[in-house]
């Protein structure tokens, strides 16, 4: 994470809408830092264009002025989709799914936190049943958060088994939530999305799935979305989770990576506590994003 510390968008714009007056450079540097940050070239030009644009039309040669336009543009982009989570039903059924190495798991014991925060009760499911560590370590960050965990009952038990008992439990037991982790790859000659698959038509018979939620790294940017296309083809995925997004090196990729997949961001994770886990705003980001 040296680029983090090194650089930020930030502090990229500071630069720009301290300088004296809109010139080139101001434009250069603008486009420079919406870049690096990961906005992507497509979405960089849109803005640039439509400030310069706005630019020109108020005879304005303020700076801060250009601020005041990247900000505006950049929340009205992200508003364009709803971040509302869809929690109505009760058991409200939540699958999780992404790459391994994402933060998938951690993620899982945030959002348990996050809903308990709202006096809700809720059950993890540990389906994720080919790595045993995955299951010991998504138990110790449900047990944090208050939550229930409904185990495998045995090594490389049937992940749409797990997720069947967990389901079962929270219909037995009255609880509201229900969070089923998933394998972000097979040690199995089956496909991953096979499996996944079967876990949406187990689960189904039993409750209305409310969410599949794709995890994403923010750090990795570009690259995890493209590592993670399979689940938004084949995954019945309705909203995205971004972890990592503690610095504003990658604040683009928020922008880019819902216009990309069509996907609303529904939750985004700010730190490594079990409280850092928050709903998405595009109001509160594009301000902590552009100032």
């Amino acid at each position: 994470m040296v680029e983090r510390a090194s650089w930020s968008l930030g502090s990229a714009l500071r630069n720009v809408f301290g300088a004296r007056t809109i010139d080139e450079d101001t434009w250069d540097d603008l486009e420079s830092a919406l870049i690096r940050a990961d906005f992507g070239p497509a979405v960089t030009e849109e803005i640039v264009e439509s400030i310069k644009a706005q630019v020109e039309r108020y005879k304005t040669t303020d700076p801060r002025d250009v601020q005041r336009m990247l900000r505006e543009l950049v929340e009205e982009r992200l508003a364009k989709y709803d971040p509302t989570l869809k929690l109505t039903d009760r058991p409200a059924v939540v699958l999780v799914v992404g790459v391994n190495g994402v933060g998938k798991t951690t993620t899982i014991g945030k959002f348990a936190k996050f809903l308990g925060n709202y006096g809700r009760s809720v059950v993890v499911g540990a389906a994720d049943t080919f790595r045993a560590a995955a299951v010991d370590q998504l138990a110790t960050w449900a047990e944090r958060a208050g939550a229930q965990v409904v185990r495998p009952e045995r090594e490389g038990q049937d992940p749409a088994s797990v997720a069947f008992q967990t389901v079962d439990y929270a219909k037995r037991t009255g609880t509201e939530m229900v969070i089923i982790d998933t394998a972000g790859r097979l040690h199995t000659k089956g496909g991953l999305m096979d499996e996944l698959g079967k876990i949406l038509r187990v689960v189904e018979k039993q409750a209305p799935i409310s969410e599949v939620l794709l995890v994403l790294d923010a750090t990795t940017g570009q690259n995890g979305l493209a590592q993670a296309e399979a689940f938004i083809r084949h995954g019945g995925v309705t909203g995205l989770v971004l972890t990592k997004l503690d610095g504003s090196a990658k604040g683009g990729f928020v922008i880019a990576v819902q216009e990309k997949t069509g996907l609303p961001i529904k939750l985004i994770g700010q730190g490594e506590g079990i409280g850092d886990l928050t709903g998405f705003t595009p109001h509160v980001f594009a301000q902590q994003l552009v100032g």
